[in-house]
């Protein structure tokens, strides 16, 4: 191949979906895995008010939110997806079968993203009625699960009033293998 920046630049775009499943997998993932440990089914499936999400309903919205983007966007699956019903799910699946879809789905979209060519990340996909870039769509994703990450600690936390020591404070350093003695 020949220098003329492709290389480099596809270098740079495998760094990026590299990082983007990272995240995914092995730093939001995790949380929320910790997060469900600590919860009955009833919390799973608890509203705040009737404006509010539960646990449930966020677990079912990043599924979709992925598929659709990744899965169906990039990936060129069908997308069936009824954004609408994530939200209006009052109870549903357990923890088990929630947090199993949600780890089938990042699996889909982790090997659509290691196949993806780096060279179409500028390229324009029609996504849920928008015109995005690869590049837009996968961080879009990122961001979304971040998101809503964010939201299922903050609602673990208040519904079992215990941190979840995703941290070591003595050295500063996540802690990916928890142990239950410490939280």
């Amino acid at each position: 191949m020949t220098n003329n920046g492709s290389e480099s630049s596809g270098d740079v775009g495998r760094a990026f979906i590299a990082e983007a499943l990272n995240f995914l997998n092995t730093e939001y993932l995790p949380k929320i895995e910790r997060c469900l440990e600590q919860l009955t089914i009833a919390d799973v499936w608890w509203r705040a008010n009737s404006d509010s999400n539960s646990i449930g309903n966020l677990l079912l919205h990043l599924s979709g939110n992925v598929r659709q983007w990744i899965v169906s966007g990039l990936g060129g699956a069908p997308d069936h997806r009824e954004r609408q019903t994530e939200f209006d799910a009052k109870s549903g699946p357990g923890k088990e079968e929630l947090l199993a879809g949600l780890r089938q789905t990042l699996t889909e979209a982790e090997a659509v993203l290691k196949a993806f060519d780096t060279n179409r990340l500028l390229e324009p996909y029609k996504i849920q009625g928008s015109n995005v870039s690869a590049h837009e769509a996968i961080f879009h994703v990122v961001e979304h699960f971040s998101m809503h990450t964010g939201q299922i600690i903050l609602l673990t936390k208040m519904l079992t009033r215990k941190d979840l020591a995703y941290y070591d404070f003595s050295t500063g350093a996540p802690v990916h293998d928890w142990d239950e003695s410490k939280s």
